[in-house]
């Protein structure tokens, strides 16, 4: 077995399964892998600190890990091409990328990342939330953040082969919905 080619796209909530998934599909991958970590630690952060941990203890130890909360456009441009990637998370990158003027900068961004992710010729698997099925966020910062997130989140999809939404540790297949209209 070996991982499918192209850009697979995992969204879904926390503790979904998206990363789990991801990981199975690295292990399925006859090549080297790279994981493409976005998660900036803060020491004030235990929950993050023990999830970051989990993640790497599940992940074989001869994986090379790339840190980086900001250039993950750069970071996956210099992985070789042989190189099945897994950026996990988008929803962190975004995050890191909020104090920019405007979410433009962002959503033009997403669009490269989805851009170079989809013409490598390893597999690419990106990975992010869907925050957008929640609790309406009360402040103007959450609202922005969930919305942007959102249009990152269908710029990634339409540049994937595959989209999964992963709910319970169950994945859905999701389809172009512009499909059906041809």
């Amino acid at each position: 077995m070996n991982a499918p080619p192209g850009l697979t796209f995992l969204v879904g909530g926390a503790r979904s399964g998206k990363s789990t998934l991801a990981v199975a599909l690295g292990r399925a991958w006859d090549g080297p892998v790279t994981l493409i970590a976005t998660a900036r630690l803060d020491n004030d952060d235990h929950d993050l600190a023990l999830r970051v941990a989990r993640h790497q203890a599940e992940r074989p130890a001869h994986w090379i890990t790339v840190e980086t909360d900001r250039d993950v456009i750069g970071a996956l441009r210099d992985v070789p091409s042989d190189t099945l990637v897994i950026v996990d998370c988008i929803t962190l990158w975004v995050a890191a990328a909020f104090d920019q003027p405007d979410e433009f900068t962002i959503e033009t961004d997403a669009l490269t990342l989805a851009r170079v992710a989809a013409s490598r010729s390893a597999p690419t698997v990106l990975i992010s939330n869907e925050v957008g099925l929640g609790v309406h966020p009360s402040s103007d910062v959450g609202r922005r953040y969930r919305d942007t997130l959102g249009r990152v989140n269908a710029t990634l999809a339409t540049h994937a082969q595959r989209t999964l939404l992963l709910v319970a540790g169950r994945a859905l297949r999701l389809d172009d919905p512009w499909s059906l209209l041809t």
